[in-house]
């Protein structure tokens, strides 16, 4: 069974929960935001800004649409009240599970296993307001990283 797969946490509450608890952790900044495809969280913590992008179910999504199978007063169809219910469920579920890793990342740092880049190296945002992760897949497609060095230099 998936991590909070059934929850009635509403994803203000989760929410909340995440920006409680980072600034228990040290956070100075937060801030959140969201569109139809799907919500992000930005702090900053170790003077350092991290993001963290939640993309959004949707009805063609396969763990919603089983879902609404399954909700559906046929077993051959899914009709719109049931869609909407599976989306509603999957978002309160990711909620749940972006608190959980915001949350175990945090304590990795605080026990002293990884520093606070290694945990969140890939949600650093850099001076191009992109993440660590986001500008690696620049660079996979052709874009590079840092510069070539110059020849002769």
């Amino acid at each position: 069974m998936p991590f909070a797969e059934g929850t009635t946490v509403s994803v203000a509450k989760s929410r909340a929960e995440i920006e409680s608890l980072v600034s228990k952790y040290g956070a100075t900044r937060f801030a959140g935001g969201w569109t139809e495809t799907g919500a992000a969280i930005n702090f900053v913590a170790n003077n350092r800004l991290v993001r963290f992008s939640l993309p959004l179910p949707t009805k063609d999504n396969k763990r919603v649409r089983a879902r609404a199978l399954r909700l559906s007063r046929t077993n051959y169809s899914i009709d719109q009240a049931a869609l909407d219910r599976a989306i509603d469920e999957e978002t309160r579920r990711r909620w749940r599970c972006l608190l959980l890793a915001i949350k175990s990342k945090l304590e990795v740092v605080e026990t002293g296993i990884e520093t606070f880049e290694q945990a969140f190296l890939a949600n650093i945002v850099t001076t191009e307001n992109i993440t660590v992760y986001e500008r690696i897949k620049l660079e996979e497609s052709g874009v590079r990283m840092l510069p070539a060095a110059e020849a002769g230099g």
